[in-house]
């Protein structure tokens, strides 16, 4: 069983170079005090001599602890600001799109494929940063993709044509993948258990603040200059980002459980995750959770603004109490629930939630409860937003327990198939135009529907607890 609480880096600070990706940890400090006394009983030589090695281990662990705590909220907010990086690029240029077609002199459906070009570049670039991770270790991968982001990033504000726009979005998409993907194994690096669920939430305070104020940043932006300082200041944060993870964020996976093979090892063991029934149902609810999150990205603006009439400033404080009720039930999830509960009964509950609140937002939009004005549509949504944030950071989570010595290609796995999944689901909420939101109720219901039945059909929790509740 996984364990279930205290981070991996307190317990496990210098780890031991001669491990394989199968090999026990070395003992704790328990285990040293044993040895000792039973050498004791031997030799009193070897007794002594063992005496002042659990002693010398005493207190090492004491160090390692105080420095894990002292360096804890640094690697907090650096992988923070990973997480957040992609969010940034895709959100700051929002409020820029319009700008940039007359700039350029391009069709809006041309300029529309520099956010396709993005998205996709982060969906596929986490397939292949995760693998190269798990080889070559976090650190290597992770800043080369910053500094191919920097770069490319840069180019963005000097394009002058929109092909070479949409060309280095992708490749800016496909370098911040590294920041998105590699911050996932880390936590998996260091934490295992509930404190992994916990660490997650916290990351979700972080990046989840990042969709809120991108849009806002990115509209001061426009006040001063035009759509390329958008990304000469995505540029800036990009540099800043490089510098903190080279000076601060140390390498968490020691050499001994790295992956020695090449792409053939790369897709064997992606092969052997999927076949982990267990992991893919983690993975694919999360994903399936996800679409539920896409659907209403994608169909908010016009379902709250065409059809319910409501201003661009009442959309914006709507779509920020949203994200605020996320992470907020983020916060709930990882303090209060977490370690109190079995994982699995938070995130069914979770997902029980969603699969209400979905449907709540079908009935209304089809007229079950006669006709309704925006009040019961945005609580409707903010309860589904908020409920978010106790679906995604467990499906991840749990997905990743299950994953020891292959973090960083579990987490490619993870992101990847959230990615696709969300971009397959929302295109389909403007299928019958933007005159209904029946389409978005439909698809979240679907979804959420689905990832309850994938997380029973795969995850079938209950056998879990029926095995932890027999000691096995």
């Amino acid at each position: 069983m996984p364990e279930s609480g205290g981070s991996r880096a307190q317990r496990e600070h210098i780890p031991n170079p001669g491990t394989g990706p199968g090999a026990e940890t070395p003992p704790t400090l328990p285990a040293q005090v044993i040895r000792a006394a039973g050498a004791d009983t031997v030799s009193g030589a070897a007794g002594a001599v063992g005496a002042a090695e659990a002693a010398g281990a005493a207190g090492t662990t004491a160090k390692a602890t105080q420095t894990a705590r002292r360096t804890g909220f640094l690697v907090t907010m650096v992988l923070g600001g990973l997480t957040a990086l992609p969010p940034l690029s895709m959100d700051m240029y929002l409020p820029a799109l319009p700008a940039v077609t007359d700039s350029l002199s391009a069709p809006a459906a041309t300029i529309q494929l520099t956010l396709t070009a993005c998205l996709a570049g982060m969906a596929l670039g986490q397939l292949v940063v995760g693998p190269m991770s798990d080889r070559w270790g976090r650190r290597k991968p992770l800043l080369l993709g910053m500094v191919v982001y920097v770069v490319a990033t840069a180019i963005c504000a000097l394009a002058p044509t929109a092909e070479l726009l949409i060309g280095f979005r992708l490749l800016q998409g496909l370098a911040g993948a590294a920041g998105i993907v590699i911050a996932r194994a880390v936590v998996r690096d260091l934490y295992d258990g509930v404190e992994m669920a916990r660490f997650f939430s916290t990351l979700m305070l972080i990046s989840g603040v990042a969709p809120i104020i991108a849009p806002l940043i990115g509209g001061q932006v426009m006040r001063f200059t035009d759509w390329r300082g958008i990304f000469v200041v995505l540029t800036g944060v990009g540099v800043l980002l490089t510098l903190v993870v080279w000076k601060w964020l140390h390498e968490t996976l020691p050499p001994g459980s790295r992956h020695t093979g090449g792409v053939t090892d790369a897709l064997r063991t992606m092969r052997g995750l999927l076949a982990d029934r267990v992991f893919t149902g983690y993975m694919i609810t999360g994903g399936l959770a996800f679409a539920v999150l896409f659907a209403y990205i994608s169909a908010s603006p016009f379902v709250v603004q065409e059809i319910y009439g409501a201003s661009p400033q009442t959309f914006s404080l709507l779509f920020g109490l949203n994200s605020i009720g996320l992470i907020a039930v983020g916060q709930i999830n990882g303090k209060l629930l977490v370690g109190r509960f079995r994982l699995d009964k938070v995130l069914g509950f979770g997902l029980a939630v969603i699969v209400l609140a979905a449907l709540a937002l079908l009935l209304m939009t089809l007229g079950v409860f006669g006709e309704v004005g925006l009040v019961p549509i945005a609580a409707g949504l903010f309860v589904l937003m908020s409920a978010m944030g106790v679906a995604m950071p467990n499906t991840n989570a749990q997905a990743l327990m299950r994953t020891k010595h292959a973090a960083g290609s579990a987490s490619a796995l993870l992101g990847t198939s959230s990615f696709l999944i969300g971009a397959i689901a929302s295109p389909l909420v403007g299928i019958a135009g933007e005159d209904t939101a029946i389409p978005m109720a439909v698809v979240q219901v679907v979804c959420a529907v689905a990832a309850v039945g994938c997380f029973l059909g795969l995850c079938r929790p209950w056998q879990r607890a029926g095995r932890e509740a027999a000691g096995l």
